[in-house]
């Protein structure tokens, strides 16, 4: 394709993604397919020939867009958002246009220097206390698993990394129970064995106790185990909960054991200063991490992740054989060393962009405006006897349920209860998703695309309703 071509079909493309966020509220959220659906629409074979491009982008149109469930619709209140928005859009077309590898300085001086500033910006953003230093990983999963493989070099010396875990000792990591699975997945990956997880119970509010954090500790301690790291978050995926960073950070410094802190979701809020009471005791932390991805309206993959002491996670992962030395040496910051991956890509430029085009007011607002427009809906639900609000973040997240009239048996009210989110992800007009607390079903509710408005949440909560009160009748109850 020459730049002719290219030019031609990147207008035709930037005209369509345009008309795709002016009418994506008029298409079903989630893909109606079935299992291979789309496979069955898609050759066994690769071409032979070369095709044209007007029939492979009429394939996407036809073929691939069916299939796709619309993240960005604004009645997507499924699982957290994963929030877009033009000036990222805009910002990754620069980005795989200048196709560059940004893992050193000397390979993208820009992207270095640029991706060190916006996590200045971040961190003034945000609220984080002097002496954290970040840089950008391509998800929390990730940025999660440095952290504990920094944690365990420190709790073993740095031995880990030259001979491996043999010899070490047991050592043990610590999360609540509603902590996200890929800290489990990570402790696996990182060699401290599933087993060794211990998840501790949650309070009234789905935020981790730290008196039974300090006795699992204390145990462990008295069993000849090793305790690493310590994972708090910042608003649990099921249920929005907030561990109590201060005192979990008083335990973890009694015991000279590495403090993560996982706000993968919640940590966007921070741009509101009257939601930093979640961080309080931060300092104490060793490590931090937020997703601009998810509600910061930076498309996916961008996670911010903080550290107190950047030379631990340098010494955890750098390696520098010869075809990587560069002239410059110490004088330089190279960020393929700050993680596990070497080849990186340019993901600040999004970011500048996004928060150059909203700036800190604009950021407030809209996200305080997702706040706003879920409190409103919470106390509404809350008056009314027919529904349970049965976890509120306090933030743009809660579970609730339905409480079908004379329906005491909590087994079936399970069982409507599904009924009723399948039943409304089905019309196509909005999408949910669930999770079980304290063993119970419920369905969640989050508010956070970057085009969701309180017409949105209304018509969502009506469907909600109209869908419960036919499957009352159907169900012969009310």
């Amino acid at each position: 394709m020459d730049t002719r071509e290219f030019r031609k079909w990147a207008h035709e493309m930037a005209d369509w993604m345009a008309d795709y966020l002016e009418t994506v509220e008029e298409r079903p959220v989630r893909a109606a397919v079935e299992p291979g659906d789309i496979a069955k629409r898609l050759p066994s074979t690769p071409p032979e020939a070369g095709e044209d491009m007007g029939r492979i982008f009429a394939d996407f149109r036809e073929t691939i867009l069916p299939g796709i469930t619309h993240w960005q619709h604004p009645a997507f209140f499924a699982y957290f958002p994963a929030n877009s928005s033009p000036p990222s859009v805009l910002a990754e077309m620069l980005t795989a246009t200048l196709g560059a590898q940004c893992m050193s300085w000397q390979t993208s001086p820009a992207a270095t220097e640029l991706e060190t500033r916006v996590m200045e910006w971040l961190s003034q953003l945000i609220g984080l206390p002097e002496g954290f230093t970040g840089c950008i990983q391509d998800t929390a999963s990730t940025a999660s698993l440095c952290a504990l493989l920094s944690a365990r070099e420190r709790a073993t010396d740095f031995a880990s990394n030259r001979s491996g875990m043999a010899g070490q000792g047991r050592m043990t990591v610590y999360c609540s129970e509603e902590t996200h699975s890929s800290i489990e997945k990570d402790v696996g990956i990182a060699g401290f064995g599933r087993e060794n997880l211990r998840k501790i119970a949650v309070d009234d509010s789905y935020a981790m106790r730290p008196d039974l954090l300090s006795e699992a500790i204390d145990r462990d301690v008295a069993g000849g185990f090793t305790p690493v790291c310590v994972v708090a978050t910042i608003g649990t995926t099921g249920a929005g909960g907030i561990d109590p960073v201060a005192a979990i950070a008083k335990i973890c410094r009694k015991h000279g054991i590495w403090l993560h802190v996982d706000a993968a979701w919640a940590g966007s809020a921070l741009v509101l200063p009257e939601h930093r009471w979640m961080i309080e005791g931060i300092e104490g932390a060793d490590s931090f991490l937020f997703n601009p991805h998810k509600w910061l309206f930076t498309n996916f993959d961008c996670t911010a992740y903080f550290v107190r002491d950047p030379a631990a996670l340098v010494q955890t992962f750098e390696i520098t054989p010869e075809y990587l030395k560069t002239a410059e040496g110490d004088r330089v910051v190279n960020y393929r060393d700050w993680g596990i991956q070497l080849g990186r890509r340019f993901r600040a430029l999004k970011l500048w962009f996004v928060l150059r085009h909203y700036g800190a007011f604009g950021l407030r607002q809209a996200i305080g405006g997702h706040i706003a427009m879920t409190r409103r809906l919470v106390e509404r639900m809350q008056a009314d006897q027919d529904w349970e609000v049965v976890a509120d973040s306090g933030l743009a997240l809660f579970c609730f349920r339905w409480l079908p009239a004379g329906i005491a048996d909590p087994v079936r009210v399970d069982s409507l209860n599904e009924a009723l989110m399948q039943r409304v992800n089905a019309t196509g007009r909005a999408y949910f998703t669930h999770t079980r607390l304290r063993g119970r079903y419920v369905i969640r509710w989050s508010v956070g695309q970057t085009a969701t408005e309180e017409r949105h949440v209304e018509a969502a909560w009506a469907l909600v309703r109209e869908t419960a009160a036919v499957l009352a009748v159907e169900a012969g109850v009310g």
